[in-house]
């Protein structure tokens, strides 16, 4: 299933489907057809149920909705500015400790606001 939102990223998330994955094919349909509502829709939070990699999930989540929202001049979903959307640590896309200060400085805004780390074509798709 290809989902229609990030709602629905979460959502596939949460019953044991792959984020990375999910949110690509997510990705693929909404460069398709961009829309408002794709991203406006809240998604489960997702660090209750899993701990250790779930509230990288929600920041991501967020930090997509914004930067996509920014991109396409749609207004910024409301659920994506919650303070339960943020890192209190620095997560790095890349273990390498070589790349960190590389991703410091490409990492889109919405990405550097919650201490999220990434490449700038994050939310690229080939």
């Amino acid at each position: 299933m290809r989902p229609r939102s990030l709602a629905e990223v979460a959502e596939l998330t949460a019953a044991g489907d792959s984020f990375d994955r999910c949110l690509a094919n997510f990705l693929d349909a909404f460069y398709v057809a961009p829309s408002a509502t794709a991203l406006s829709e809240v998604p489960v939070l997702l660090a209750p149920s899993d701990p250790v990699t779930g509230c990288v999930r929600d920041a991501y989540l967020a930090a997509t909705a914004e930067e996509l929202a920014r991109r396409m001049n749609f207004p910024s979903p409301a659920w994506a500015l919650a303070e339960d959307r943020r890192l209190h640590r620095p997560w790095f896309a890349s273990p390498l400790a070589a790349l960190r200060a590389v991703l410091l400085l490409e990492s889109p805004a919405g990405f550097r606001s919650r201490n999220l780390f990434v490449s700038d074509n994050a939310l690229s798709r080939a």
